[in-house]
């Protein structure tokens, strides 16, 4: 059985490491400097990784081939066929009237864009994250944004970035879960340390979200909701992760998030609102 090296480049384990990064790099300087179609850049990148790994990593050629054709079956299935799905059911609702009802329903919570993006992306993307996983909770949370009336573009970076704080717990704690099968490390040990890491990611992933959606602007008149939302998210990480079931972790903490979230809307809003145009409008603050 093949036993990777962690240091097999020069015995460094700096040098390895950096070795190790250059497929994402190579695809990054393709796509963004280069302007090379996405097909021509992975095929690139897939190569440099084939080679650093039989090469650099000695890693025998057909386990290497073998892992490759693992890896093209599982992005084929079930994460591109998620994104399938979604791209045609998007367009489904776009050509009936019900992509429209969407929209409505959703800005019946708020009409505030930066608000819609705590509580679909962070929140509702986060429990599609604990119960399905893979690439449903951005395709299902960017779907709903865009029906909210936000850009396609915008839309696919929030959901994107919204998913950094609950992916560690994804789809029922499958990522602990495996961890716990490859090192055999005890499960509760492997969740209670995720669970005391992911937290201060979740704190300041909201900010961010605001921060896309409307700049400086966003973050300076909606952060005491966005800070309730993360600090939310977290502790409830954190109690559920240490001291419950790991497989509920990301179940409880998008209940939690919204429930924080919408009681805070109750006695609190954002003086002004982000609208679909994204132009602010005013409106007067709650007050208890």
């Amino acid at each position: 059985m093949f036993q990777q090296i962690l240091d097999p480049i020069a015995g460094s384990l700096v040098i390895s490491a950096l070795c190790a990064a250059l497929p994402l790099v190579l695809l990054f300087v393709l796509l963004g400097v280069f302007k090379v179609k996405a097909p021509m850049a992975a095929l690139a990148s897939l190569a440099l990784s084939l080679l650093l790994a039989i090469v650099g990593w000695q890693m025998p050629v057909n386990q290497a081939l073998s892992a490759t054709a693992a890896g093209i079956f599982y992005g084929l299935f079930p994460i591109l066929w998620i994104l399938v799905n979604a791209l045609w059911i998007y367009r489904l609702t776009v050509a009936t009237p019900w992509f429209e009802v969407l929209g409505r329903t959703i800005r019946s919570i708020s009409n505030d864009l930066r608000i819609l993006s705590i509580l679909i992306a962070f929140c509702f993307g986060a429990l599609l994250e604990s119960l399905a996983g893979f690439g449903a909770p951005v395709a299902i949370s960017a779907a709903m944004l865009m029906a909210a009336g936000m850009k396609p573009l915008k839309s696919a970076v929030v959901s994107l970035l919204a998913n950094t704080a609950p992916v560690a717990f994804g789809a029922m704690a499958a990522p602990i879960i495996a961890l716990n099968g490859v090192t055999g490390l005890p499960l509760h040990d492997l969740s209670s340390m995720a669970g005391r890491q992911t937290p201060f990611i979740a704190l300041i992933v909201p900010l961010l979200l605001v921060f896309i959606v409307d700049g400086r602007r966003g973050v300076k008149q909606t952060w005491p909701v966005a800070l309730v939302a993360g600090a939310a998210f977290g502790v409830a990480q954190f109690v559920t992760s240490n001291f419950f079931a790991v497989e509920l972790t990301d179940v409880v903490a998008a209940v939690v998030t919204v429930a924080a979230v919408l009681l805070m809307l109750k006695f609190w809003q954002p003086k002004e609102i982000v609208g679909m145009d994204g132009a602010a409008e005013g409106a007067p603050e709650a007050v208890p």
